[in-house]
């Protein structure tokens, strides 16, 4: 972990940082697992139960272009929005611990505090891009993640014990990540202020624009956009794969767990300080590049292998493009966007994240009950190969990063 920055407000940041990165490692947990697992084991919820707390997230990604935008129209700072979505989010983990084992309660709160937590991404960006230099933001940030996956690969051991255990205990769990989530606005309210250029005249699709204006940022768009529904085919039935005994597997909570929560999270541990620098040093086309065809071995090994070996590697290998990929996806908008337009510009990649993110879950969980998982994994593994090849003509003609096309 590379030392802490001497100058402020980059110090300042990291440090605070740090600190959120514990709560948040085990609010990360939530999405990635244990509402899924919750929902399955404590309420039998049905395909489309299912895919609405997996497209939950996604709906926030969606939604993210109007906290920006009313962050700017309002004045307040990019830390107090943000801080005031986590709050709500606790809101809705807190409403969800009152309702106890009524899923229609259960539905309806998670989906919102799900949503809030995604909301919040396009603000962060813009917080890393004006506290952190250009030349470490990437080895900073992942510093960050290791802390955070550190949190997250303890909590996904612990937390699925304590559901196999008794599974009354999702309660317990629930009221953690509330506190987590208030943790996280403290945090954040600490680090120094960031302001967007105030208007009165903001419209809410207004950032949009920047899809028309800028070639590189559109193209790459695009790439995402089919890379992104693939790789989201494949991760919203993760955790359904191994916890339905209907595809052949009769695993623990615990096992299930660590499968899916501790495993990719060791490997994210592992690799993500050098995913950091690499994001740093090396083409950011190339880098886009190796980071899909960790993906593609994730889906062959996971779906088409057999037996337990073949569901730890394939999740490793989707573990090590996680971590690469949590970088890119993060700060990648801070080579292309001019300083001020980092939110803006990452509200529209968080936007078609939504887009696709909602409509995936609502594919994959039909089409894994009629067809089987061999079919979902086939699919995101094509999705993901078209979407490396749409990316190699930037790379051969060495498009300049940071650059914008018109």
């Amino acid at each position: 972990m590379p030392v802490v920055p001497s100058e402020n407000p980059a110090r300042r940041t990291f440090i605070l940082d740090n600190l959120r990165a514990w709560p948040g490692g085990c609010l990360e947990t939530l999405a990635m697992t244990f509402v899924v697992l919750i929902a399955v084991r404590v309420f039998e919820a049905d395909a489309w139960q299912k895919a609405t707390l997996v497209a939950a997230s996604s709906c926030g990604l969606l939604l993210s272009l109007f906290p920006v935008q009313l962050v700017r129209r309002t004045g307040i700072s990019v830390n107090l929005g943000t801080a005031l979505l986590w709050i709500i989010s606790a809101g809705g983990l807190a409403v969800a611990v009152i309702g106890g084992g009524s899923f229609m309660v259960f539905l309806p709160a998670m989906v919102v505090a799900l949503l809030c937590i995604t909301l919040s991404i396009p603000l962060m960006s813009q917080i890393y891009r004006k506290h952190y230099p250009d030349r470490s933001r990437g080895r900073l940030f992942a510093s960050t993640a290791v802390v955070r996956k550190a949190s997250a690969l303890v909590v996904a051991l612990v937390f699925g014990k304590v559901l196999e255990n008794d599974l009354d205990n999702f309660r317990l769990i629930l009221l953690i990540y509330a506190i987590c989530c208030v943790l996280m606005a403290s945090c954040v309210l600490a680090i120094k202020p960031v302001y967007l250029r105030r208007s009165n005249q903001v419209r809410l699709f207004g950032a949009l624009e920047h899809l028309r204006k800028d070639r590189v940022f559109r193209s790459l768009l695009t790439s995402w956009m089919i890379l992104g529904f693939g790789n989201l085919l494949c991760w919203s039935i993760f955790v359904e794969y191994v916890s339905n005994p209907d595809y052949g597997y009769e695993l623990t909570e615990f096992t299930i767990a660590f499968i899916t929560g501790s495993l990719p999270e060791i490997m994210f541990l592992l690799t993500v300080v050098i995913w950091g620098i690499v994001f740093d040093r090396v083409n950011f086309f190339l880098v886009r590049m190796i980071l899909n065809a960790f993906f593609m071995g994730g889906v062959l090994f996971y779906f088409f292998g057999q037996g337990m070996w073949a569901l730890c590697i394939g999740i490793s290998l989707h573990g090590i493009g996680r971590a690469g990929g949590n970088i890119a996806w993060s700060l990648w908008v801070t080579k292309f966007a001019k300083a001020d337009q980092v939110a803006e510009y990452m509200s529209v990649h968080t936007f078609m994240c939504g887009v696709r993110g909602v409509i995936a879950p609502f594919v994959a969980f039909p089409v894994i009950a009629l067809l089987g998982p061999r079919v979902i994994g086939g699919a995101g593994f094509i999705l993901i190969m078209i979407a490396t090849l749409m990316i190699w003509p930037h790379l051969r003609g060495k498009t300049p990063v940071g650059v914008s096309g018109s």
